[in-house]
């Protein structure tokens, strides 16, 4: 195995959060009177943290959301999550093949801490990670792309960017991992190939990743 720390995303690489939390998103953005399609949310909000999606209806709209917008969001997403989320075909294989290699990894991801928690545990996955490796954006402040989370993350875990791989899906992770100066192997089983075309490498199935990280 070439690196010495694989830092996965969260939605859309371990869980497959992306289709759900993009549509309750574009209907409540519709709701407040922001007219938002499921394709405008993929597009301008995917892979980042919540306080772009602020940024974005302030500049493009002049209004502020409303001050509990965060909670209900969130509350309408953790109720489908506990319903109806799955994880991403192939992922448990991909950490189990990691375990046997030795490598370590962690997930860090643009989503709150509470976020990231109901994902894992729903889909069985938390217990491979333990709280000592989960990072959220709001450990560092700013989210993707700024390269400040993946700095973070190996950081923490003691290894130098130049020995991480990160395993992204969205552009804004892709960008903040190459800032990160680390590898990045972009997963495009959502988005399309050109949209990831900075990464190191691409591949549309977990597993693909296990040759591509060895």
């Amino acid at each position: 195995m070439r690196y010495d720390l694989v830092i996965f995303d969260n939605d859309g690489v371990l869980v497959d959060s992306e289709p759900i939390s993009n549509r309750i998103l574009a209907a409540y953005l519709t709701e407040l009177g922001h007219p938002t399609t499921y394709e405008d949310s993929i597009r301008d909000y995917m892979g980042s943290a919540v306080h772009r999606i602020h940024d974005l209806v302030l500049e493009r709209s002049g209004q502020r959301l409303p001050a509990d917008f965060d909670d209900v969001f969130h509350g309408r997403v953790f109720d489908a999550f506990r319903r109806d989320l799955l994880p991403v075909p192939g992922a448990a294989e991909v950490l189990s093949n990691l375990e046997d290699e030795g490598v370590p990894y962690c997930v860090a991801s643009s989503g709150s801490h509470e976020r990231i928690r109901v994902a894992l545990r729903k889909t069985g996955l938390y217990e491979r990670f333990g709280e000592k490796h989960i990072f959220s954006s709001q450990d560092v402040g700013r989210g993707k792309p700024a390269p400040d989370l993946f700095l973070h993350a190996a950081e923490v875990m003691g290894v130098p960017p130049a020995r991480c791989a990160v395993v992204e899906d969205s552009p804004l992770g892709v960008r903040a991992a190459v800032a990160a100066g680390m590898d990045v192997y972009g997963f495009t089983a959502m988005t399309p190939r050109d949209k990831l075309s900075h990464a190191t490498a691409l591949f549309a199935s977990m597993s693909e990743l296990p040759a591509l990280l060895a």
